[in-house]
Parts: C-alpha cells; sequence; structure tokens
C-alpha cells in the first residue's frame, strides 16, 4: 500500500485498519456497522487502543435502506419493492432513504473523537470528511455538496449520513458507479427534505455514476486515509442481537 493521498496543505491522516469485507445479506451488512461503532466505543471507555477503520462493501442484491427516522409510506414505493423482491430496511444513522446493490461501493469510517476532536461538530465533520474524499477520489468537478452529498457537478453521486457516540463517530457512504439508476426511480419515491442545490429535480435527472471502476474507488480511498490491512485476521463483532433486535424485525424497519 502505498502512502496516504492528502489534500494540499493537509497532513497525511493517521494510520487507520482497513477492512474489505461484503457479508451474505443487506441486514447483515448495516449490522456489522453499528457493531463496529459499538466495539470502538466500548474499547476507548476500557482505555484500550484506538480503533479507527474504514470498511469497505459492495451488496451484491440490491435493497432499500431508511435513515433512523424514515417514513416508510412516504419515501418508498412499497408495492413495487414487494413484486421485485427488494428488501426494505432501517439503519442506525440519520440521513435519507437510499437504495443499494450492485454498482454501489458503501464505505464506512469509524473516528475517535478523542484523537480527531475537529470531527465532533456535525457540519464540520461532513465538510471535512467529504473534501477530503472528493480530493483523494480526483476526478474532475467533484465536490462535496448540500450538507452530507458528493456530487459532480449538480449531480449526485454519492450519499452520506453519521452516527455519534461519547467518542466515537461512524461515517458511513454509499458511491454510486455502476449503477442501475432507473432503478431508484421505480423503488423510491423523490424526497419531501432536499438539498438547495438539487432544484426540485427528479432522481433521473439528479443522480449519476462515478466514472472509475470498483477497485480504484477502493484503493483511493484506502490510501486517502491511510488504511492498511491489520496485520493479523480481524475477529468481527457478534451481530446476534442487532439482528435480532433490528435489522430482521419489522417493529424497528416499519416503526415510523
Amino acid at each position: 500500500m502505498t502512502s496516504a493521498t492528502s489534500p494540499p496543505g493537509e497532513p497525511s491522516p493517521a494510520l487507520i485498519a482497513l477492512l474489505d469485507l461484503t457479508l451474505p445479506s443487506p441486514g447483515e451488512n448495516l449490522a456489522l456497522d453499528e457493531a463496529l461503532l459499538n466495539e470502538a466505543e466500548d474499547a476507548g471507555r476500557r482505555g484500550e487502543a484506538s480503533r479507527e477503520l474504514l470498511r469497505l462493501w459492495e451488496s451484491p442484491v440490491p435493497f432499500v435502506v431508511l435513515g433512523s427516522t424514515g417514513r416508510l409510506a412516504e419515501e418508498v414505493h412499497q408495492e413495487a419493492c414487494l413484486r421485485g423482491g427488494v428488501a426494505v430496511l432501517r439503519r442506525s444513522s440519520g440521513g435519507g432513504t437510499v437504495l443499494m446493490g450492485p454498482g454501489c461501493l458503501c464505505f464506512s469510517l469509524i473516528f475517535d473523537l478523542e484523537k480527531r476532536p475537529e470531527l465532533r461538530d456535525i457540519h464540520a465533520s461532513y465538510r471535512a470528511i467529504l473534501s477530503r474524499a472528493a480530493a483523494c477520489l480526483a476526478v474532475d468537478g467533484l465536490t462535496h455538496r448540500g450538507i452530507s452529498d458528493l456530487a459532480l457537478g449538480s449531480r449526485k453521486v454519492s450519499g452520506n449520513a453519521q452516527r455519534r457516540k461519547r467518542t466515537t463517530l461512524l461515517h458511513h457512504g454509499a458511491i454510486l458507479y455502476n449503477f442501475d439508476l432507473p432503478m431508484i426511480a421505480a423503488l423510491l419515491k423523490d424526497p419531501l427534505r432536499q438539498p438547495d442545490y438539487r432544484a426540485g429535480r427528479p432522481h433521473a435527472a439528479f443522480l449519476t455514476n462515478l466514472a472509475l471502476p470498483a477497485a480504484e474507488i477502493k484503493q483511493r480511498l484506502a490510501r486517502c486515509w491511510n488504511a492498511t490491512k491489520p496485520s493479523s485476521r480481524r475477529r468481527l463483532p457478534d451481530l446476534t442481537s442487532l439482528l435480532r433486535e433490528k435489522y430482521a424485525t419489522p417493529s424497528w424497519i416499519e416503526r415510523f
């Protein structure tokens, strides 16, 4: 792995672990992000070494994921999802409803807020993380737009969301690079809350793919945060309780 690439004038980021791992089901992939956040927070509480991490994953099947307070009836074409066998889930972080699947690369960052106090402010953290990501992906016209998007000019290629604990931040995002864009309009309603730069456009006129292959996106993100594979095999946290209580539970998924 080569050394990290930092935006001009910024120091190279601290070394963090790299986990390139997709689990078998959508629910397991969402649960793993929350479990890694909980694990890092618990480690910090015990005074153990920081567990900062970059995780990369891509679902082999399409699925809809609501934000923690997203409203199912207002944001999802439920009948179309049922007809297409597309699962609808809910994540633990905020933000809008998205469609994930093949051609959509997901990245999750676990950061130690004791080491990175500049990320404690929500808006400042989005600016810092997404400006760095845009610079490291190095695609002409790619910038941080709105609160939590990456866009090529005025067309969105990545949505992002966060969840915070006392000393730990989970930032996760999804980058469209070879996605079936018409499927998004078929399964998701136009959101009621929109960033100003969207200007009321429907999904088809607002979203686009980033013209980079997945392997290149992964490599550039890993360099960006100086992420390297752990020296020994990482034991994954147990997902049983999170799946039982949230990610495989209708009462959690359909709560709004």
